[in-house]
């Protein structure tokens, strides 16, 4: 199954730091045929802009990081990340990522749900 970006719905999220406009392939077509998907985000941040430290439990989600310099909160680690990065945040833990670069931070992040 494909998803053009015609079909794809996208979502804009307002938070304290600004709108995070996320790009969103509903992956619920997929569910017959891939029970643990979840969501699939493509995701930009100007400067400053960032997701806050959020838990995820039953799930899990990773970033693939296409450009850009963030900050990465691993459960209370700070990390920095660049293009290539990818990270990993297990069910019962938490995460958060702020754009600390000069210019937009943009990456892709994958929601699974547990088996």
């Amino acid at each position: 199954m494909i998803k053009r970006k015609n079909e794809i719905k996208v979502l804009t999220e307002n938070n304290a730091s600004g709108n995070i406009k996320m790009y969103l392939s509903d992956l619920g077509d997929f569910e017959g045929r891939h029970p643990l998907l979840d969501t699939f985000f493509h995701v930009r941040l100007k400067v400053g802009e960032e997701v806050a430290l959020h838990p995820h439990n039953g799930e899990f989600e990773s970033y693939y990081i296409i450009k850009g310099k963030a900050l990465y909160n691993d459960n209370g680690e700070f990390v920095e990340l660049s293009e290539g990065d990818v990270t990993h945040t297990p069910s019962g833990s938490g995460h958060g990522i702020k754009n600390i670069g000069d210019d937009v931070l943009e990456f892709i992040a994958l929601v699974v749900k547990d088996c």
